[in-house]
């Protein structure tokens, strides 16, 4: 059977993703002109303005006239609030961080996660369940349902050393995300982790996250009403 090529700009965007996705480029870096890719790949500029323009639209890169193309900050596309590593904020507060791996093993897939993670039902998942604490307070617990595909070793972590958002950035670098937040009442088992009575309703975000390569994650975090706050700083 004849093997098709790929496109030209599609080779563009695939480079430019793994360049983002590795690391090498940061958020805010300077990403080689429509003549400079169009020389190192041997293509047109309209065909590298294309793979520019598409990249664009998605979020991942972002274009000012007159100074170049720049990689997007990682920030949800849903509700424009930046996705942060807990353990950053509660430090950047003064304060002490430390959490608790209650779980990490591989689960099955059910019918909703299998469309929220783009998975069939016959495939696994990896769960995780962290307890996260905030001056040896509990502040945060954390559900995370991972890709394994995208993240194979997910399950060889110890998450009471380094938080999964922390290792799931370096591994699958964030390029979107969604989230969904509400006010719930708790079950009886995670108010009896979060330490508050089963009245004070807590606040849960549900939020989905993707590489280049696809979703990776989806997280449920819950934390006490009473306890925590959710902000953000908007730019336009």
């Amino acid at each position: 059977m004849k093997q098709v090529k790929a496109a030209k700009f599609t080779i563009i965007k695939d480079h430019i993703c793994k360049m983002i996705e590795s690391g090498e480029w940061l958020q805010h870096s300077k990403v080689p002109s429509e003549n400079a890719l169009a020389e190192q790949f041997s293509v047109s500029r309209m065909t590298a303005r294309r793979a520019l323009q598409e990249l664009t639209e998605q979020g991942l890169l972002v274009r000012s006239q007159g100074a170049g193309t720049f990689v997007a900050t990682f920030k949800s596309q849903s509700s424009l609030l930046e996705i942060r590593n807990i353990a950053d904020e509660i430090q950047e507060r003064g304060h002490q961080h430390h959490s608790i791996q209650i779980a990490l093993i591989s689960v099955d897939v059910n019918e909703e996660l299998a469309i929220l993670l783009g998975l069939k039902e016959s495939e696994t998942v990896y769960y995780s369940e962290v307890l996260h604490f905030e001056n040896d307070e509990p502040i945060q617990l954390e559900q995370r349902y991972v890709n394994s595909k995208l993240v194979p070793e997910y399950l060889q972590q110890n998450f009471a050393e380094i938080t999964p958002h922390e290792y799931l950035s370096s591994e699958a670098p964030l390029t979107e995300a969604t989230n969904e937040v509400e006010a719930v009442i708790a079950n009886k088992d995670i108010c009896s982790l979060l330490q508050v009575d089963s009245s004070i309703p807590c606040l849960q975000v549900k939020r989905r996250t993707w590489s280049s390569k696809g979703v990776v994650s989806l997280a449920i975090l819950t934390a006490p009403g009473n306890k925590y706050r959710l902000g953000s700083h908007l730019i336009f």
